[in-house]
């Protein structure tokens, strides 16, 4: 169960190097023509993502959690706490699932399935948001690029 939660752990730490490292221009940055997400609400769309599923499989972790506005475009530093918040209450619902504690309901096969379906999702839209910057001329230094991989080191 340590390494389950450290791999959650982990994943969240990844999002916050990477959101830590872009532009204020590139957060603003989108490929979209129609309105789209920019990179900021990219980043807003995981956290409300982690409060859905608190929603529907931890109804009291999601308690006091706050979804962003359609069409917000937070800033970075609103969009680093709220991660932190529910990166904090996605580890809680992991352990409780694990634990069988009643009131959490994870995916029908298992604490490892939601596990990965949630790293997954993240994993996503971090790719997503790199090509972003990349197409739009803010691209993260080579460090970022690399370091979002080494799981070992963060």
């Amino acid at each position: 169960m340590d390494d389950l939660l450290e791999a959650w752990r982990t994943n969240n730490r990844i999002s916050l190097l990477l959101l830590d490292q872009i532009s204020d221009e590139g957060m603003r940055a989108t490929l979209s023509t129609r309105g789209g997400r920019d990179v900021a609400r990219q980043f807003a769309h995981i956290h409300d993502v982690r409060v859905h599923h608190l929603e529907k499989r931890a109804k009291d972790l999601a308690e006091g959690l706050q979804f962003f506005r359609s069409k917000e475009h937070p800033d970075r530093k609103a969009v680093r706490d709220a991660l932190m918040v529910s990166g904090e209450a996605i580890e809680a619902f992991l352990d409780g699932l694990a634990q069988g504690l009643d009131g959490r309901r994870g995916f029908k096969k298992g604490v490892i399935t939601t596990l990965a379906y949630l790293v997954a999702h993240e994993s996503h839209h971090r790719g997503s948001i790199l090509l972003t910057l990349k197409q739009s001329g803010h691209a993260v230094d080579k460090n970022t690029a690399y370091a979002i991989w080494d799981w070992d080191r963060r």
